[in-house]
């Protein structure tokens, strides 16, 4: 859709094509009584469905099972051998220009996004000795993949004329939910056999998306493979440099909560929901530990495993086909985050964020003190580094300290002056709670709406048919969820803006159509 964009726009991005859902229709706020809403769930779609509805009005009660909010890009305090009080939490998070419903959820707190800085690159290392960079790239498709080939080193002109152009076609034009009729029954490493895509630049170029959804590979559905490809190289010109974060992440969430508290809602941490019951006059009943309420409508925004869990606990909730699609859906393998308090800087020339290949199963290098204000304090004060490594999709065969003491290990290889510091303190974060999107599993997801019209699900997990992943899936069917509701009520949506919903190029589009014949 194009034309002038409404007043409650959040898009802000650079991409001139980036595509508008405007606000369905109805009053600005609810009238009369107030219709009360629980959102199950703290995460970044909690807090988008809670706050589209507790602006309009509605009366919001947040439940999260954790003491903090944010979910999965949450922070808690933990204290060093020193006695410093230090935030830890699940590892780095790249806010990508193009999360522009996330963006938009941040902005209530932050207009003009000051809480987050940019990386002034994304490298990533090979094992080999090879390093690659998206710092110059352009970011207008096709110049984007074309430059992205042409400026890497892991790309030779040997290895593109081995390409099959034809097995390539359906990456030239993505659309949801078409991509998925089209790729979901194979697996991104299938795909990728397919295109007979050069060896060498498969992790710059794809697997650093399956990574993204802590997946290998061989697990990993084709066509959230091809739509991450869409939204950060043939379908966005906002490129693939990204923001993060000054300060841990409480400090996004904590003001969100205060803005929460201003409209009238209830924020309820370290308080999990244990059941939900359907009532006789349409609503639902929720018991806590501490009490049971009742309320007109209940959004779910839960982690895969969290959702299944208290589905299987409220068995009258949706209907049976709708419980047993929950219980079937799979997390991805477990993933493993190392913060380590070094007595000593690691090199000055070190980038904040590095991207590894071929290093064990470190995936990326974080030098927190390069962006982070609270670990470039303590960096200051003790003369030392504060370094995160990641290891995502980790192996479950191998025992947690032997995983541990490799990462450490395979950074003595990446950043060699390290062998010689001390680890003055460590935690090691182990999680098993992401949504695997298996091969053939995109129908098993749930959607936003349910048998009930009254209860909603948000979250990473949420099938939907817009070109999102990830994190701004998470706060887009947040949005959603809310919007659902508030069409009952005949109030006012939320706008939402995404990536072009296709293909940029009518040439492209042209080939992807003769290439499915």
């Amino acid at each position: 859709m194009t034309g002038r964009p409404p007043r409650d726009t959040a898009r802000r991005g650079r991409d001139r094509r980036a595509h508008v859902l405007p606000a369905r229709p109805g009053v600005r706020r609810v009238t009369g009584d107030r219709p009360t809403t629980a959102v199950v769930g703290g995460g970044i779609a909690g807090l988008a469905a809670a706050t589209a509805l507790a602006e309009r009005g509605v009366a919001v009660t947040l439940y999260e099972r954790r003491p903090y909010l944010g979910g999965r890009v949450g922070g808690w305090p933990t204290e060093l051998a020193d006695g410093t009080t230090v935030t830890m939490s699940r590892g780095f998070h790249a806010f990508f220009r193009q999360y522009y419903n996330l963006r938009g959820l941040l902005r209530r707190t932050d207009p003009g996004l000051r809480r987050l800085t940019g990386l002034p690159d994304y490298p990533l290392r090979h094992g080999g000795g090879a390093h690659d960079s998206f710092r110059h790239v352009p970011r207008t498709p096709p110049w984007s993949a074309l430059g992205f080939a042409a400026l890497s080193p892991s790309f030779a002109l040997r290895d593109l004329r081995t390409l099959d152009p034809v097995a390539a076609l359906p990456l030239l034009d993505v659309r949801v939910p078409e991509v998925y009729a089209r790729l979901d029954d194979i697996s991104a490493h299938d795909l990728l056999d397919a295109v007979r895509f050069p060896a060498k630049a498969r992790h710059l170029a794809f697997e650093v998306f399956s990574r993204s959804f802590f997946a290998d590979p061989r697990q990993l559905s084709a066509a959230e493979m091809a739509l991450m490809f869409h939204i950060y190289f043939l379908g966005s010109a906002e490129g693939l440099l990204f923001d993060v974060p000054r300060e841990p992440f409480p400090a996004l969430w904590d003001p969100l909560a205060d803005y929460l508290r201003r409209h009238g809602a209830e924020v309820l941490t370290a308080t999990p929901a244990e059941q939900i019951t359907p009532v006789a006059d349409g609503g639902h009943r929720i018991a806590t530990g501490r009490d049971e309420r009742s309320f007109d409508s209940v959004v779910l925004a839960l982690d895969t495993a969290g959702l299944r869990s208290l589905v299987a606990r409220s068995d009258r909730l949706g209907d049976a086909s709708w419980r047993e699609r929950i219980a079937r859906l799979r997390n991805a393998p477990p993933f493993l985050v190392s913060r380590l308090w070094l007595d000593r800087p690691v090199a000055p020339d070190r980038p904040g964020f590095l991207g590894t290949s071929g290093f064990g199963a470190l995936d990326n290098v974080s030098v927190l003190e390069r962006w982070e204000d609270e670990a470039a304090r303590w960096a200051g004060r003790n003369r030392g580094s504060v370094v995160e490594l990641h290891a995502y999709a980790a192996p479950s065969h191998v025992p947690r300290d032997v995983a541990q003491k490799g990462l450490v290990e395979q950074l003595h290889r990446v950043y060699p002056e390290t062998r010689t510091a001390t680890i003055v303190d460590a935690r090691h974060e182990w999680h098993d709670d992401c949504p695997l999107f298996p091969v053939g599993g995109h129908l098993d997801r749930p959607t936003v709406r349910t048998p009930d019209p009254r209860l909603v699900v948000a979250g990473d997990l949420v099938r939907t048919d817009l070109p999102v992943a990830l994190m701004e899936r998470a706060a887009t069917t947040g949005f959603l969820a809310a919007d659902a509701l508030l069409e009952q009520w005949g109030v006012r949506g939320q706008t939402l803006w995404t990536v072009p919903n296709r293909g940029r190029s009518a040439a492209l589009r042209a080939l992807a159509r003769w290439g499915s014949g």
